[in-house]
Order: structure tokens, then sequence, then C-alpha cells
């Protein structure tokens, strides 16, 4: 049993620093300088909206040479079908959108997230909204 118990604090005590560097690589410290890649739709310009609104603490660029991190991603609207509008009085657009948080000198992805909106009120507002909100939850939780 001691034995054991020797074994375990062994493999800890060599298994916490990697698994620190491993959370380090993973970070987005706040400040960091990111570019927001151009995405169709225009999504891109929404999500710098929603960067300034919800005040994700990071520094846009925009030249992806002198970024640390790159915002990549894609979005789709679904606009409310006739029978939607005659039956349910539902003009709303349903809404989906994925991001990826890419560190520019490893091409580790640090970060991803996906959004879906059924009948959302602000159409692609609200989707990259969703984003920053959980880009800077990424940040300020340090892991």
């Amino acid at each position: 049993m001691k034995g054991l118990f020797s074994m375990v604090v062994m493999v800890s005590l060599f298994a916490a620093p990697v698994l620190s560097e491993e959370t380090a690589t993973k970070m987005i410290p706040a400040g960091s300088r990111v570019f927001i890649a151009p995405m169709e739709d225009g999504f891109h310009e929404y999500l710098k909206a929603a960067f300034q609104a919800k005040q994700v603490p990071l520094t846009i660029v925009d030249d992806n040479k002198t970024a640390e991190f790159e915002i990549s991603g894609h979005s789709e609207t679904q606009k409310a079908s006739t029978a939607k509008k005659v039956f349910l009085w539902d003009w709303r657009s349903n809404e989906q959108a994925s991001i990826r948080v890419t560190n520019v000198k490893t091409s580790e992805v640090v970060f991803a997230y996906a959004v879906n909106k059924v009948s959302s009120a602000h159409g692609k507002k609200s989707t990259a909204e969703a984003c920053a909100k959980h880009v800077k939850e990424k940040i300020e939780s340090r892991r």
C-alpha cells in the first residue's frame, strides 16, 4: 500500500508541470492581439461589434501578421418560411455560427464555439454576441 502511494505521488509530481504547460498554451491572455478573418455574409463585422459591445479584453488588429491569435468561422442564416410566417406569425430567422480561435505561432486551436439560435430576434447580432460572451468567459477563466 505504501509503495502504491509513493508511486501516485511520483506520477503526480511529474505530470503536474506537463498539465500546466498544456493549459498555458491553450490560454488566451487578456490584451492579446487578435485578427478576425473575413467570413461570408460579413459575419466578421458582427463579431468585431460584439467584441466591443461585450467588452472582450482583446485588441482587434487589421493585419494578421501582427496578431497573436486568429479568429475564423462560419455563419448561416435560414429565413423564416412562408408557413412559419402564416401559421406561427414568426418572421424571425434561425441563425447558426461557429468560431475557432487559433494561436498564430503554434497553429493550435485554443478555443472553439458553436451557437444555434432558433427564431433569433436580432439575427447575426445575437450569434456574434453569444460567441463574444464565450470568448470573454474563456479569457477570464484563465484556462
